[in-house]
């Protein structure tokens, strides 16, 4: 399999493309660009012969085309890419990196992608004017992808790739590529995102895989774990270099490797005290293991998102979480006391065996958790039936996601129903999340917020400034949040789509 690179004058270039979340949902208004792009791109950086940049259109500040979506023919007219490579990290973004990937192959650049959905869809990734697929760490292979191009331009004996040879899928052996030290990971270069918004947050991350194995993710493998030292210089290059204040530790389980994460947040507190920010993603067990909420704590950590995915016992033994539903108020009830618990729920999983429960009933169940627990902030999302997991398999079994021409992959965000409930209608499954959430986010919190701030002088003698201070932020998240929402969920295309789905069921039903 050869290619040829188009005519450039200089170095040529390679545009690293994070696409745009297709709509109003829980990743709008991030400014977090995703590490895995920001990697890949420092790794390019430090080869001879090339030049990079990454284009996040979530965070984009340059030229915009008639429908407000970054103007890429101007971005290849003005500094024209040789190559092109798609972070497709989310399901949720490929539509917009299909559109994309047909501008650049008319353009005559070379196009790869990699990330979860390419690497568990190859075959209909590489439809879509795809020239190679990445499986594994990128930061190895796009080195040796680009090295074959400079040269001859045989891509086929490069290991943990998929391409397509005279219309027949390919695939090179070993089928993925990692790291063998984590160590060896050179420090993201966040310079190079072009027309970039200002960066609050900055993602770092030490681990890769999960030991566990819950029914609705596709991680898998045993983990692994870069040092706390080089996590730690991570950090310290991080803050002398670009004034970064504020980090967002993108492990799915920071709590994994218990002694390195306690050295971490050791040598950050022995440096900086707590004058850092830290928002991380933790398992509520650790809630029982004091000495680490306390190292936490004295580093900077001032928020903790934690997967709840559900009250209901009979979903947590379908999802393979394994959590006891009464602890898990204990617990949050612990973690409160040294951070903001944002809590992450799904609403109405379809158990192997279908619960007995009503939605009404769940519904119901879901709002006495949340505020027997005084969860800080909250998200409830849908099922989502991600390609790579183990839910997707089971329902693609039982016949009951829809097809794509009826749920695009743009709805795989979280905020639609993709899949036939059988405990439920399906517009108690679409609405069920929103009704949650509208009752923990309301506009009474408006009316709190300058209550809490007028008896400001006779609360906090008595409650103490963490918990005042604790309820007046709440106040404030909680009416953020519910002017978010009434525009999230309450619109005339989510009735539509629900509608839409209504008609599909009745259709098939009498075919």
């Amino acid at each position: 399999m050869k290619f040829k690179l188009p005519e450039t004058n200089g170095w040529p270039l390679v545009r690293i493309i994070v696409a745009k979340y297709p709509e109003l949902n829980i990743f709008s208004g991030i400014t977090i660009v995703p590490l895995g792009a920001v990697n890949i791109a420092t790794a390019i950086s430090m080869l001879w012969g090339w030049r990079v940049e990454i284009i996040d259109e979530n965070c984009y500040t340059g030229p915009r085309d008639e429908n407000g979506l970054p103007d890429h023919d101007k971005l290849q007219r003005e500094n024209p890419a040789a190559v092109v490579g798609f972070y497709c990290g989310l399901t949720s973004i490929m539509d917009r990196v299909y559109e994309l990937s047909g501008f650049y192959k008319g353009h005559g650049c070379v196009v790869v992608a990699g990330g979860a959905h390419a690497h568990y869809c190859p075959e209909e990734v590489l439809g879509q004017n795809v020239d190679v697929i990445v499986h594994g760490k990128g930061e190895i292979a796009i080195g040796q992808i680009l090295f074959a191009l400079m040269t001859d331009g045989d891509l086929s004996a490069i290991p943990g790739i998929s391409y397509l040879e005279k219309g027949e899928h390919k695939r090179n052996l070993p089928l993925t590529i990692e790291f063998e030290n984590l160590n060896d990971l050179p420090f993201p270069n966040f310079g190079l995102i072009r027309y970039p918004a200002k960066i609050k947050t900055y993602p770092i991350n030490r681990t890769d895989g999960c030991s566990k194995h819950c029914e609705f993710c596709s991680v898998s493998g045993a983990p692994r774990w870069a040092s706390a030292e080089h996590t730690f210089d991570t950090v310290k290059w991080l803050v002398d270099t670009r004034k970064a204040r504020s980090f967002f530790i993108v492990d799915d389980r920071l709590d994994g490797d218990r002694e390195g994460t306690l050295e971490f947040f050791r040598l950050v507190s022995e440096k900086y005290g707590n004058r850092l920010r830290f928002t991380v993603q933790i398992r509520l067990e650790a809630a029982k293991d004091t000495e680490l909420l306390v190292a936490m704590k004295e580093a900077g950590v001032r928020t903790v998102c934690i997967g709840y995915e559900s009250p209901i016992a009979e979903d947590l033994k379908s999802m393979h979480k394994g959590l006891p539903p009464k602890s898990m108020i204990e617990w949050t009830h612990a973690m409160r006391k040294y951070f903001w618990v944002h809590g992450m729920f799904i609403f109405g999983y379809p158990n192997e065996a279908p619960t007995k429960i009503k939605a009404s009933e769940m519904v119901k169940r879901y709002k006495q958790f949340i505020r027997a627990a005084r969860i800080s902030s909250i998200q409830i999302l849908h099922p989502v039936p991600l390609v790579g997991t183990k839910l997707r398999a089971r329902l693609e079994k039982e016949g009951r996601i829809f097809p794509r021409d009826i749920v695009p992959w743009s709805k795989y965000d979280g905020s639609y129903a993709c899949f036939r409930p059988d405990n439920m209608s399906l517009e108690e499954l679409q609405d069920g999340p929103m009704e949650i959430m509208e009752s923990f986010y309301s506009t009474w919190s408006f009316w709190r917020i300058p209550l809490r701030t007028l008896t400001f002088p006779i609360h906090y003698p008595v409650v103490g400034w963490h918990n005042w201070h604790h309820g007046w932020r709440e106040d404030i998240v909680k009416y953020g949040g519910h002017r978010i929402l009434a525009r999230w969920f309450r619109n005339q295309a989510k009735k539509k789509f629900t509608s839409k789905l209504e008609a599909y069921i009745k259709g098939t039903a009498a075919s």
